[in-house]
């Protein structure tokens, strides 16, 4: 089977890294653009990219790229989104995939049109671990799931000029933070909340700064989220059954996890490596695109972005370009 040809959409710090996680994997890239030509060259040389292109339609119109992988701003995730997938391209999406709901649903229809793939670059959803974990909670030894409880503070710099706190931008910790949270807690839940409650404390410029978000879903599994990017907290994730709870700290890419039962008993779960998170992301695509058998993302990525949406909805906050 022919090696897939990947192009970077959008040269910048992530983007680096996931050139260096593509190589990591044995694969090659064979295009990189960027809306300056000179910045695209740069990154081309530093990365061993075949080709660089100085406008993004004109690296869309490249017919012998397979793939893009999405790194702008997510602010722009939609617009590039569906020129990517008019122009016949599969697509790995930087986190948050888009800002809102009524962005991505007719992303989803013009991929299911054109027979593509589309998949958010969310390593929860391709970390081994938590394939491990979902394993061990289906195997019943932790008993009936009853809570998830995730926290994650982020303490950004005071800089009302920074992406984080722009509105124009999409700022604000849900969409930066609050999606891997988001993310840790639907994977475990059975189900999709049915409630959301929230409170939101925000920042000048009117993104949000803090929150608290509380979830319950039909099978009355609970979830609570807390968030800021003010203040730092662990980025961590509990699991909590009648039997036993899991822990996850790090959790965006983490490789180990404690499961602790009642009578104090602990026990460390370990899988796969922190350091290969995005060759994850990278390998997943490969095989999805391919049409073998992976575990399939995109419902639990809408999913979260539904989340998402009914929360900022309840904060009254929207952004200039929606």
């Amino acid at each position: 089977m022919k090696e897939l040809k990947w192009a970077i959409l959008g040269p910048g710090r992530i983007a680096a890294e996931f050139a260096d996680a593509i190589h990591a994997a044995g694969g090659t890239i064979y295009a990189a653009g960027s809306r300056n030509l000179g910045r695209a060259k740069a990154f081309t040389e530093q990365h061993h990219i075949e080709k660089a292109y100085g406008s993004y339609d004109e690296m869309l119109a490249d017919p012998d790229i397979d793939v893009i992988y999405l790194s702008t701003p997510h602010s722009s995730h939609y617009a590039y989104l569906l020129k990517s997938l008019r122009h016949g391209k599969h697509v790995l999406c930087e986190k948050a995939i888009t800002v809102s709901s009524r962005q991505l649903d007719p992303v989803v229809r013009l991929a299911e049109e054109k027979g593509l793939i589309v998949a958010e670059a969310m390593t929860i959803f391709h970390m081994p671990l938590y394939r491990k974990l979902r394993e061990i909670i289906n195997s019943g030894k932790i008993g009936t799931v009853k809570m998830v409880n995730v926290t994650f503070g982020s303490l950004k710099p005071y800089d009302v000029r920074n992406r984080f706190f722009s509105k124009d931008l999409a700022g604000g910790a849900l969409l930066d933070i609050g999606t891997y949270a988001l993310s840790f807690v639907r994977s475990f839940l059975s189900s999709q909340p049915d409630q959301v409650l929230t409170a939101v404390k925000k920042f000048e410029t009117g993104v949000d700064e803090s929150s608290g978000i509380i979830l319950k879903n039909k099978d009355d599994e609970m979830a609570t989220v807390t968030l800021t990017m003010r203040a730092k907290l662990p980025k961590r994730g509990i699991v909590t059954g009648d039997r036993a709870y899991i822990t996850v700290d790090n959790f965006p890419r983490a490789d180990q996890a404690t499961l602790t039962y009642p009578d104090g008993k602990v026990e460390t779960i370990e899988a796969g490596s922190t350091a290969h998170a995005m060759v994850y992301e990278f390998n997943d695509m490969n095989a999805a695109v391919r049409g073998e058998r992976v575990e399939k993302t995109l419902p639990l990525t809408r999913d979260v972005v539904d989340i998402m949406t009914q929360v900022r909805d309840q904060w009254g906050i929207r952004y200039p370009f929606e």
